[in-house]
């Protein structure tokens, strides 16, 4: 096997570890001897042995003199679990190829400079841009403190999330509604604003079992409602049906907040709104690597003018609506197209009848 096919194996297997692993990175492995594969793992849960350690438990004696294939460079720390440069040097591997550094301040090379220095031949950059890609909102959070934000709506041909009257059900197909949920499965927490709460009370859970058949079980993500002034009721059931945990983020002007068993979190303001960006580095310094916002134009579009959104998620159903119905950017927008905000990287889909566009948002 060649060591491009060894290391497109272990970012595959990284895959199986999505939305389980976090704030961890997902990470893949494979260890082959005499040019076979001897054994393979990925790094199955937070907590749960590293990809490298549980593929070397796997081949057991047979490691030695092995060569390892890893999509991230090895750990060299401990953390929940001991270092896995630690076990490559132990099971006597002969050489490792990795296809990312890892950018967590207590790795960032130490990793691989340790395992030249103990005689391990130390191989790195092979679809490293492929590993970037699968790794994006790890290596947004490591880089910057804060989540990796995908701002993801359902609407219209038109442009409209609902119609005048409010009637949001359904914009998009089943197929598509499906995504949504995978989705939920993966990150690690769903933002909406108060405006959402209110009017459509939802709980922001993963219903994927009760859509498709799934190979494992799903998980519901963290949920986060913005409410500078308190005004979601307490019987919404994003804090009564203890489905899932609830943060509720509130502005520092706001009066006394009480939703039972839910956090609170008091925030600054800017211009009279809960200050998101303050929100962003708080829910970073808990852990929180991708979140996805489902929140209506007000939220979505303030986190889109103030550049808070890494990644866009557009829903288009060939629908037309018509009239004053709410829209994806809400408020201010730009006074000259020339001034739009750009995105790039652009990737169409379907799902069903409706179409789904992926785009990243052009930075500088």
């Amino acid at each position: 096997m060649s060591p491009r096919s060894c290391l497109r194996r272990a970012l595959e297997l990284a895959e199986r570890g999505r939305g389980r692993t976090s704030p961890n990175p997902i990470v893949g492995c494979v260890v082959v001897r005499d040019g076979e594969v001897v054994a393979e793992a990925w790094h199955t849960a937070l907590g749960e042995a590293h990809a490298e350690r549980a593929a070397l438990a796997a081949a057991g004696d047979r490691a030695r003199g092995a060569t390892l294939y890893c999509s991230l460079e090895p750990c060299c720390h401990h953390g929940r679990t001991p270092p896995c440069t630690d076990a490559i040097l132990a099971a006597g591997i002969a050489e490792v190829h990795f296809a990312l550094t890892d950018p967590d301040a207590r790795v960032a090379g130490r990793g691989a400079a340790l395992l030249r220095q103990a005689g391990v031949k130390v191989r790195r950059g092979l679809l490293a841009a492929a590993a970037a890609r699968q790794l994006e909102a790890y290596l947004h959070h490591r880089r910057t403190g804060r989540p990796f934000v995908v701002a993801k709506w359902a609407m219209t041909l038109d442009g409209k999330l609902a119609t005048a009257s409010g009637d949001s059900r359904w914009v998009s197909g089943p197929q598509a509604r499906a995504m949504l949920h995978r989705l939920r499965d993966r990150v690690d927490a769903v933002l909406v604003g108060a405006g959402t709460v209110l009017a459509d009370d939802p709980a922001l859970t993963c219903r994927l079992a009760e859509m498709e058949a799934v190979a494992r079980p799903t998980r519901n993500p963290l949920r986060v409602v913005v409410d500078t002034h308190g005004r979601t009721p307490a019987a919404a059931r994003v804090f009564t049906d203890g489905l899932a945990p609830t943060l509720l983020a509130v502005g520092e002007s706001a009066g006394r907040v009480e939703r039972g068993g839910t956090e609170v979190l008091r925030l600054p303001e800017r211009e009279g709104r809960v200050d998101l960006g303050c929100l962003l580095d708080e829910l970073g310094r808990r852990g929180v690597v991708e979140l996805l916002c489902e929140a209506g134009g007000r939220l979505s579009g303030s986190l889109l003018r103030e550049g808070l959104v890494q990644r866009v998620l557009a829903v288009v159903a060939p629908k037309l609506a018509g009239g004053a119905g709410p829209t994806p950017w809400d408020g201010e927008g730009v006074g000259q197209m020339a001034d739009a905000l750009r995105l790039g990287n652009v990737e169409v889909t379907r799902a069903g009848d409706d179409v789904i566009l992926s785009a990243y948002v052009a930075s500088g």
